[in-house]
């Protein structure tokens, strides 16, 4: 590969020329073209400017044809800054072999783990892949080869890790998508095992790339997408933003931003929004935003599971998360899917030292035979045992009522440091209507004077006066306090020993379940 007659140093500056310009200039005229930032471009677009320092610039493929055409082996590795935090990143180029994967570019990405892990820096993958590099991985050789790295796969989130699907991503692509702590989804990208091709020569099956894998089956359906995007750059700066909330590593705080009272929301927000008549809904999260610090406000796998809100927000400069019931889909009740999403939101959280408040408002669990085959009474335990395992600060409040299981759940009982309700709030076992249905039978149509006989009996003690009075909560709340409960609870709840580093023991939760 060295050029006649050059010195070394004509040599180093004749292969990083050939690194940066990646898989050529009809390739990266192709990408401009489509409006899609390249491998490089995408860093430029993430991280503070001059801040890239790169790793494996000179990699190429081990076989021995292929040395000249794959510059950095099509992998950009190394690291930079967001915000002035150390970060290491993997930026997939896919001019090169289209960013396959090979026992090279393999080690270049260990290599980036092994740094961010013992040095406590974030670790940013932007995905695009067109899979494993078949000359590369075929025969028995080859497959015992690999598997070098035995915790290749296995999270014990020492440091946040994120994905980018801005493209096809197969293979080891995918795979760390579905490790990461944050997945953000270009629309157009695809998310898949293996690609169309793939999967129809392997097993008949055909399909076009937004049914195997694209933004609405994983935003809606899987979940494994937690925002969606337009295009490259929105996702660059989601990632940014999401790092934001985030410590470096699971042994320091996250970072606090000052607060001023620009910052800070209308205390009379909370009763513009929220119908005093139950049988009214709303969307919780404009509830939310009248609570947290203006435009802090960042929702997770905000298309999934949707009668729960998962999210990351600032209350006076210091980031928690958030876990709600969303009252305006099927009336705030928590369906598997709701609940798979809240436990991995509260093992994010307990990784990562981030405080918890719940905000509840449902009538229970979604019951029936489309819940119980997919598992619901399961993943109501998984989110409880979620909520008992974690150890960061933990706050609750009653909007409006929380009944059965769904009460423990969302932080009610001792599953909170600190809980409050709202003045109108009511909490029981079931809705006082539905008991009475149950237990007797009537109806307010079949029997309209005695259902309200009936109901005013089992309404008894069910408010937030009883709850306080029996001490199952600590305060009663009128709307317009609820920021300054949360503002003065969180104060209270901080904790003083370890420097307020929680236990975690969700830290090897899985991410999906």
């Amino acid at each position: 590969m060295t050029r006649e007659h050059t010195s070394p140093e004509q040599e180093l500056h004749f292969r990083r020329a050939t690194a940066l310009n990646m898989g050529g200039e009809a390739r990266l005229q192709a990408r401009r073209d489509a409006g899609v930032l390249n491998a490089r471009e995408r860093l430029e677009g993430l991280l503070d400017p001059q801040s890239f320092s790169e790793i494996g610039m000179l990699a190429h493929s081990a076989r021995p044809e292929d040395r000249d055409s794959t510059p950095a082996d099509g992998k950009i590795t190394g690291f930079g800054r967001i915000d002035s935090r150390r970060v290491a990143v993997v930026s997939n180029d896919m001019t090169v072999k289209g960013a396959s994967s090979s026992w090279i570019n393999a080690r270049k990405i260990a290599y980036m783990k092994e740094c961010a892990t013992r040095n406590g820096m974030p670790l940013i993958f932007l995905g695009e892949s067109s899979g494993q590099r078949m000359q590369d991985a075929m025969g028995a050789g080859s497959m015992a080869g690999g598997g070098q790295d035995a915790q290749q796969y296995c999270r014990r989130r020492e440091t946040p890790w994120v994905s980018a699907v801005l493209g096809p991503c197969f293979g080891s692509a995918s795979w760390y998508s579905c490790l990461a702590d944050f997945t953000v989804m270009r629309k157009g990208a695809m998310l898949a095992v293996s690609s169309p091709k793939v999967t129809s020569v392997a097993i008949g099956e055909s399909s076009d790339t937004e049914e195997l894998g694209g933004w609405r089956m994983h935003a809606e359906i899987t979940g494994l997408a937690d925002m969606v995007v337009n295009n490259d750059q929105e996702a660059l700066s989601a990632i940014r933003r999401f790092l934001g909330y985030l410590p470096s590593h699971s042994n320091e705080l996250p970072p606090e931003l000052p607060c001023t009272p620009e910052d800070r929301p209308d205390s009379s927000g909370p009763e513009r929004i929220v119908p005093a008549e139950r049988s009214k809904t709303y969307d919780m999260r404009k509830l939310l935003a009248t609570l947290v610090d203006r435009a802090s406000l960042f929702p997770l796998k905000d298309r999934f599971g949707r009668s729960v809100v998962t999210a990351l927000a600032r209350l006076e400069g210091a980031s928690i998360g958030i876990v709600a019931s969303n009252p305006l889909f099927k009336g705030g009740a928590l369906d598997a899917d709701a609940c798979r999403k809240a436990t991995g939101f509260i093992a994010l959280c307990d990784s990562f030292n981030i405080p918890l408040v719940f905000l509840v408002d449902t009538p229970g669990f979604l019951v029936g035979i489309e819940g119980e085959k997919r598992s619901a009474p399961a993943h109501i335990m998984n989110m409880i045992h979620a909520v008992q395992l974690c150890s960061v600060p933990k706050l609750s409040v009653i909007v409006r009522k929380s009944f059965g299981q769904a009460y423990l759940n969302f932080g009610g009982g001792r599953n909170s440091d600190q809980s409050a309700a709202w003045c109108m709030a009511d909490v029981s076992f079931v809705d006082p209507g539905v008991a009475v249905s149950v237990v007797h039978g009537v109806t307010r149509e079949s029997d309209p004077e005695r259902y309200e006989r009936l109901h005013a009996e089992f309404a008894k003690d069910t408010s937030a006066f009883a709850l306080a009075g029996a001490m199952g909560t600590h305060e009663v709340i009128a709307p317009g306090e609820t920021r300054r409960f949360l503002v003065e609870a969180l104060a209270a709840q901080r904790r003083g020993f370890n420097n307020g580093i929680g236990r975690h023991e969700m830290r090897t939760w899985p991410t999906y379940f």
